[in-house]
């Protein structure tokens, strides 16, 4: 960043926000974290994640805002209590961040938005871009409720990025080291026919990405955060027993996964083949894009 920036990043405790927390600090910024547990760090805000009760003024001293809430989808069964929760935890802090803004004296300059590449839906016979209309299923009308909370800073002129995310690899969080336990018990392979598509992106590119679309100043809308290297789940998991010189041999049942899993099984057995257009268009290089070098990188 050439100057030096304040920025208010809610959902900041998460591994997504640690990452993006640290590399603003490296660099000099000013990073500060909303957060719904107890913390006496200078850094952290406690905050009820619906509500601008005790920090909204914060606003006012921020030139950014980061919005990364959302309850975990690898919660499961996927009961209508836990939908609603799902929908709750990024709908309501959305609308409060909203609020905050409208309501501040001074507004920042950009908003980021997460949300999922999930949006265009988990089957589809063309690659989806940023363009795609959103499906008709539960997880993209998810994303859809989780992009429309926060329309609201668009209309205040405030500049609104809407990063919607892959599977985001990262060496001891999130789901990577669960994908890599199969193939570390030589039980490697594939899920379902493994033809699905597996929509990925290193914590290092997607940290950077989020920089550079907070720093780009022509950066507005939607992009699709994933790396531009199509990957199917097959191609995946066996270069994951390739990398660790495991075999690839094993075969999770659809049916299987769906007895276990229940409606949650679909995030491993189907996916959608997405491009990250605009990202590309904007400008921005992938350090680690390729398959081979991000697992190289992450089983180091």
């Amino acid at each position: 960043m050439g100057e030096q920036m304040k920025v208010l990043i809610a959902g900041g405790s998460g591994f997504l926000g640690t990452a993006l927390r640290t590399s603003l600090v490296e660099d000099h910024q000013e990073a500060f974290i909303l957060t719904r547990r107890s913390s006496k760090h200078p850094g952290e805000i406690q905050w009820d994640g619906k509500t601008t009760n005790g920090w909204g003024h914060l606003v006012n001293d921020m030139d950014a805002v980061v919005n990364l809430t959302g309850f975990g989808l690898e919660h499961w069964p996927w009961t209508q209590k836990q939908k609603q929760k799902f929908i709750y935890s990024r709908v309501l802090p959305g609308l409060a961040l909203a609020s905050a803004i409208q309501n501040a004296a001074r507004r920042p300059r950009v908003f980021l938005q997460t949300s999922g590449i999930n949006r265009y839906g988990l089957r589809g016979e063309t690659t989806a871009d940023e363009s795609t209309p959103p499906a008709d299923d539960f997880l993209a009308q998810l994303t859809v409720k989780w992009e429309d909370a926060t329309k609201l800073v668009e209309e205040l002129g405030v500049r609104r990025v809407i990063v919607r995310n892959a599977v985001v690899l990262a060496r001891n969080d999130g789901l990577f080291p669960l994908m890599a336990l199969a193939p570390r018990l030589f039980l490697g392979g594939k899920f379902g026919d493994g033809n699905q598509a597996m929509p990925w992106i290193h914590i290092a590119d997607q940290t950077r990405a989020m920089r550079f679309l907070l720093e780009n100043e022509n950066a507005r809308g939607p992009f699709n955060l994933i790396s531009p290297e199509p990957t199917s789940n097959a191609e995946f998991m066996q270069a994951v027993a390739k990398a660790l010189h495991r075999p690839y041999w094993f075969h999770v049942p659809e049916i299987l996964l769906r007895l276990v899993l229940g409606e949650m099984s679909v995030l491993l057995t189907e996916g959608r083949y997405s491009q990250p257009k605009r990202l590309i268009e904007s400008g921005f290089r992938f350090q680690l894009g390729k398959l081979q070098d991000a697992l190289e990188d992450l089983l180091k």
